[in-house]
């Protein structure tokens, strides 16, 4: 399912939104087995918005009966919102700000999806709903935390769908489920209505199967929130994409793939597939990325997750899960010193981050530098999470834009992917580029 095949569908005739969503419901019974929603709405509550599209002209709306999945820490009216935690939930009586924008624009929201909990975390295994299954093979981790959204759209749960991406959940899921995902500036998507994971970090993100999707819906969704305290006008930059360009990898000695040799290599393939493509390829000291990168969660960054949950934190610690627990507990031990020590790193590395991205077109990482079984991350939660973060973790706190992409698959089966980086309000750049890379 896409977009402009679904509108074309129903301009037709062929189909009916109502036709849509039912088949859904199918596909989403089949797969009962993996956790991927937490809340599908029922006939009773979808009533309204196959009513309210009845008689509309189709091309008044973008997103007309369009299909789409809401990561459960995002209000949807009407509906709980748990976090991957039912001690925690609530039912809020408006929709967040995002999400308004995109049924006012026709679409329909199936459900809420599953996560690691109060989104933290990168593998999918975190939630007591269970753990999300990787949609190509189901011995491997999903990719969190927008885990249950990644994975409702690779089985055509949906043909769009929200997450959130305070240290990569909105780019690690794509990588291991063959999809696109965009994480856009800081502020450029409204997080009114968002459960914060950190409130000053934090970005909605969208998954697709095709980059024509993500730019629609990237449209719809980039306005400006007056209530979010962290929102900013859009203000998209001249930046294209050039017939002749040159981008910048990590230094051979700063890349990671954790053992992982089929992931080197198609690393290097989409290295090369660049330079085909007028690119040249450049090395640079990837040490500020990475410093950069463990100050989230050695940082003062935790003190906010742990702000976010505070009170069921301190009230009822028994019902967050045990490796969350123990990554946000300390937060409230974060003193003024260590703010203003990782802050002033922060400003030493975006400095730096500003000669990178006046010199090169864009950074080019892969998403992730391997995958993991399930039982791996079971067996070593926090350290595996950690590597899957070595190339995404550094994002929001520099204040920088990205997009996952496909990149191939190893011989497993299993896919990668790669990440392209540019600086805040660069979306056009990136997705220009994106639309070279896969030829669309």
């Amino acid at each position: 399912m896409t977009i402009s095949q679904l509108l074309n569908d129903y301009k037709n005739k062929v189909i009916t939104p109502r036709d849509v969503i039912a088949q859904i419901k199918v596909r989403i019974t089949e797969h009962a087995d993996n956790p991927i929603y937490l809340y599908v709405l029922s006939d009773e509550e979808l009533e309204p918005y196959f009513v309210r599209l009845e008689g509309v002209d189709i091309d008044s709306l973008p997103l007309y009966g369009i299909p789409f999945s809401i990561k459960d820490n995002i209000d949807l009216a009407g509906i709980p919102t748990t976090a991957a935690c039912p001690e925690f939930a609530y039912t809020p009586e408006c929709s967040a700000f995002v999400v308004e924008q995109l049924i006012e624009a026709g679409a329909i929201p199936v459900g809420k999806t599953n996560l690691d909990q109060f989104a933290t975390g990168l593998v999918g295994t975190r939630s007591p709903y269970g753990a999300c299954k990787n949609s190509i093979n189901p011995e491997y981790i999903s990719g969190g935390s927008s885990s249950g959204s990644a994975i409702s759209i690779a089985l055509d749960m949906a043909v769009f769908s929200l997450g959130t991406d305070t240290a990569g959940s909105g780019r690690v899921p794509a990588a291991f489920n063959n999809l696109i995902g965009l994480k856009a500036s800081k502020g450029v998507v409204s997080t009114s209505g968002v459960v914060p994971a950190c409130r000053s970090l934090d970005c909605v993100t969208v998954f697709t199967k095709e980059l024509s999707d993500i730019k629609t819906v990237f449209e719809i969704m980039n306005e400006y929130d007056q209530k979010d305290i962290y929102s900013r006008v859009y203000t998209p930059t001249e930046e294209k994409s050039k017939e002749s360009f040159t981008f910048a990898i990590p230094k051979k000695e700063h890349l990671k793939f954790f053992g992982d040799d089929q992931a080197q290599k198609l690393f290097e393939e989409a290295v090369k597939k660049f330079e085909s493509l007028g690119g040249k390829a450049v090395e640079i000291d990837y040490t500020p990325f990475d410093e950069s990168a463990n100050l989230l969660y050695s940082g003062p960054w935790v003190a906010e997750r742990y702000i976010a949950i505070k009170d069921t934190i301190t009230k009822t610690p028994e019902v967050v899960n045990e490796t969350v627990r123990t990554i946000i507990s300390g937060g409230d031990k974060i003193d003024a010193i260590n703010y203003f020590e990782s802050e002033y790193t922060l400003k030493k590395n975006r400095k730096i981050m500003d000669t990178i991205f006046n010199e090169y077109d864009f950074v080019l990482t892969p998403t992730t530098g391997t995958i993991y079984k399930i039982e791996e991350v079971n067996a070593d939660p926090i350290q595996l999470n950690t590597n899957l973060g070595y190339y995404t973790n550094f994002m929001n706190l520099l204040d920088l834009c990205a997009i996952a992409v496909p990149a191939g698959f190893r011989e497993n089966g299993l896919p990668f992917g790669v990440t392209i980086v540019a600086d805040k309000f660069e979306e056009g750049k990136i997705l220009d580029y994106s639309s070279k890379y896969l030829g669309v």
